[in-house]
This record gives structure tokens, C-alpha cells and sequence, in this order.
């Protein structure tokens, strides 16, 4: 068993997985608890890349990493280049 992420550990973990880009996350106030996370590229200030993660996603480490590995590769597909990274134990 593992122990649920607090909110902050998960934006920062969502923040690494992204580097060298910036990864903006945001939830609704009125919202159902969903994160929204967005990957732009800082430089020539271009979208890269969108996903949407549930509550119960975004702070279970498992599922996040898992989650967080799936987009990078699909933004590599799509001509990102990431700096390695690996989900912290």
C-alpha cells in the first residue's frame, strides 16, 4: 500500500516530468476536483501538449507516474524532447 500524495508533492512531481518546459496545472474551484495540466514550451511560447487527470489520479503515486510517463511519450511522438526523469519512491 501507498500513501496518497498531498497536492503540492504532485505539482511538483508534474513539473519535473516536463522539464525543460513549463507545466501549468490548475483545478476549477466549482470543479469536480479534476487537474488540468498544460506543457508549453517557454522559449517560442507554444502549446505542447494537454492532459486532464482525476483527483483520485493526480495523488496516488502509481497512478500518476504511470500517468505522467504515458504523456511524455506522447508528446516525444509528437517532437518533445524531455530531460530523463523518473518518479521519486
Amino acid at each position: 500500500m501507498h500513501t496518497p500524495l498531498r497536492i503540492n508533492e504532485a505539482l511538483l512531481i508534474t513539473d519535473r516530468a516536463f522539464k525543460p518546459f513549463q507545466c501549468v496545472a490548475w483545478t476549477l474551484p466549482e470543479g469536480n476536483g479534476e487537474v488540468s495540466i498544460t506543457v508549453v514550451d517557454r522559449d517560442e511560447a507554444r502549446l505542447l501538449g494537454r492532459c486532464k487527470m482525476s483527483s483520485s489520479v493526480f495523488t496516488d503515486p502509481v497512478k500518476l507516474g504511470e500517468t505522467l510517463e504515458q504523456t511524455r511519450e506522447q508528446l516525444s511522438r509528437n517532437g518533445a524532447h524531455f530531460s530523463p526523469w523518473h518518479m521519486p519512491e
